[in-house]
Formats: structure tokens, sequence, C-alpha cells
């Protein structure tokens, strides 16, 4: 009984390792086989085009599913947060460069913190208000959130006058170098941001989404999502749990926004809507919701498929929507699941045969 304990407790041990690393080492083996594809030219340029994007939209997925997964809060203005990340991440790169002179990779750097830290104090003061509430009222506010960024960021104008930064609102009269322009957005951006970058914050949102899963405040995270009432009886300050899944899913996705800002020459408020937030809350429910390793597929398959089915021309997004509704049938379906159930007892029944002869 005791070996069979100890067997038990060697998978169980082994399962967990696999969730905790099993991202780390597709992320890994996906670079590995790109950069090689890259150095030795085999690599389409269509493809190579898509390498960054979807790098930020990992990113993006991964850490919604912190909120949606995770934290059990339906939040469907992401794209605002990403938006908050982009502009800052263009302005700041903007300015560093300017005066003073830094490489493209310490802009890229001082970018991609910039736009976390701005995108962070925006989710935490959008999150005052709005994790007050639960579920469908939730999704909505949060919605409306990123909808009100979103205009937000069409009145701004920002321009560069000698080493001063100058912000105003509905005035595109402003001294020095016009760096943001409303509507208009930013246009004539350098593109200083890089497959290895977006490679890196792959593994850094890995990083700490995956340590703040498994850590005390993770499971306290996930008591909050299961059972409020007995989580708050237990002692556990539900606003301060709830409060730390939102605002690091915002940092994250203002990371994810700056470096998607700086490989493009233009963007505008319009390239964040509600549909990118829909998008994105896409790939986490087809990835599986709470599921980290579904999340990086999910975003790297369905980002790629369009660009893969142009050859399709205008039914291209009618076959993308028949291969979406097709595999949430697929991952919804009773006899799919039971079959799967069965393989994975059959599996296990012959481990703890093979276990059972070797005690013997």
């Amino acid at each position: 009984m005791r070996r069979c304990e100890v067997a038990d407790m060697k998978k169980t041990t082994v399962s967990r390792l696999l969730q905790k690393y099993l991202p780390y080492v597709i992320v890994i083996a996906a670079f590995v086989v790109c950069q090689s594809m890259i150095s030795a030219g085999t690599m389409p340029r269509t493809t190579k085009s898509l390498l960054i994007p979807v790098c930020v939209y990992i990113v993006m997925a991964v850490s919604l599913n912190l909120t949606v997964g995770i934290s059990g809060e339906l939040s469907l203005g992401h794209a605002g947060f990403m938006s908050v990340g982009t502009f800052t991440g263009i302005v700041i790169a903007a300015y560093v460069r300017e005066v003073f002179g830094c490489s493209e990779a310490l802009q890229l750097l001082i970018a991609i913190v910039a736009g976390g830290v701005v995108a962070g104090i925006a989710g935490f003061l959008i999150g005052i208000p709005v994790l007050r509430l639960q579920g469908d009222y939730l999704a909505i506010v949060t919605l409306a959130f990123g909808e009100i960024i979103r205009n937000v960021l069409n009145c701004v104008y920002i321009s560069l006058d000698g080493s001063a930064l100058r912000f105003s609102f509905n005035r595109p009269d402003l001294p020095g170098k016009l760096l943001f322009r409303g509507p208009t957005g930013a246009t004539g951006v350098s593109r200083i941001a890089t497959f290895t970058a977006g490679f890196i914050l792959v593994l850094f949102t890995l990083f700490v989404v995956l340590n703040l899963v498994h850590s005390r405040s993770g499971r306290a995270i996930m008591a909050v999502r299961d059972n409020k009432i007995a989580a708050e009886s237990c002692g556990l300050d539900v606003t301060k749990y709830r409060m730390m899944a939102f605002v690091t899913s915002a940092a994250l996705a203002g990371m994810g926004g700056a470096l998607f800002g700086l490989n493009y020459s233009t963007l505008t408020p319009a390239n964040f809507s509600f549909n990118a937030s829909i998008l994105i809350l896409v790939y986490v429910v087809l990835g599986g919701i709470g599921n980290i390793t579904g999340s990086i597929i999910a975003a790297t398959v369905l980002y790629v498929l369009p660009e893969e089915l142009r050859a399709f021309a205008d039914y291209r997004m009618l076959v993308y929507a028949v291969v979406l509704i097709a595999v949430m049938l697929l991952t919804n379906n009773q006899t799919i699941k039971n079959y799967l159930n069965s393989l994975r007892s059959k599996l296990r029944g012959n481990d703890q045969k093979k276990g059972g002869a070797l005690h013997e």
C-alpha cells in the first residue's frame, strides 16, 4: 500500500510539474523552431510578419485568462488597457529617442515598462468602481470603460516640444512635433519591436501569471472565485485579491500593447474597439477558461488561421467562423468528453496494473 501511495504521489507531482512548466516548454520550442526557419531562410515573409502580433496576442490571452479564468470575473474591456499601453509606449519611445538618444533595445524596454505601469494605474482606477459588481453587470461596465478609454484617446493630442511633452484635449495646434493626433492616432512610428522581445515578454507574462496562480495569493484568488462568502468567512480580503488579479492583468495587457504599437508605423484608437476585446475573449474561451497552455495554442492558431485562409478570398472569414463553431461544438460535446475520460481511466488502470505487478 505504501508503495502504491508513493507511486500516486509521484504521478501527482509529475502532473503538477507538467501543468506548471508545459507552457514554457511550448513557447521555447516554438521560438527555437521559428528562429531556425528564419536563419535558414525557409519561413515565408507573410508568416514572419505575424510572429510579433502572435506574441502580443498570447500575452493578451494569458493576461485576460488571469481575470476570466483564475479570478472568475468576465471583463470585456481588455482592449482598452491594450490601447493605453500601445500609445504610452509609442510616446515614451519617441521621447527617450529624441531627448536621450537611447538605443532601440533600450527604447523598447522603457516603452514596454512604461506601457505596463500606465495600464496598471488605469486598471487600478477602473477597478475601484468596477470590482464592486459581479457577473453580467461587471461585463457591461468593463465594456463601457473600454469604450470610454477609446473615446478619450480620440480627443487627446500629445507633442514633443524640445525636451517637454505637451498634452491637450481637442487642440491639435500644440507647439513642437505631434506624436499623437487624437482620432488620427500615431503616425510615422519607428518600428523597433522584435520577435526576440516578443518571446521574452511572453516568458515574462507566463512567469508572472503562473507564479501568481501557484502562490498563496493565487489560491486566495481562486477561493474568492469559487465561493466569495466562504472566502470572506475565512478572513480573506475579497476586494484586495480581486483587485490584484485585475491590475496584474491590465499591466500585462499594457506591456503587450506597447510591443504591438512599436511594430506598426501607424495606429489609431479605432484599432482597439469592442471587437478587439471580443477577439481576445474568444482566444481565452476556445483555449479553455483557466487553461494557460490552451490560451497560448488558441491565440497562435486563431490569429494565424485568417491569414492562411486568404486563398479563399471572399469566403475567408466564413471559413474562419465555421472553424470556430466546429471547435466550440467539439470541445463541448459530451460524447467526446466521455470518450476522453474513459480513455484516461483506461490508461490509469493500465498504469495501476503495471504498478501492482511490479510490487508483487
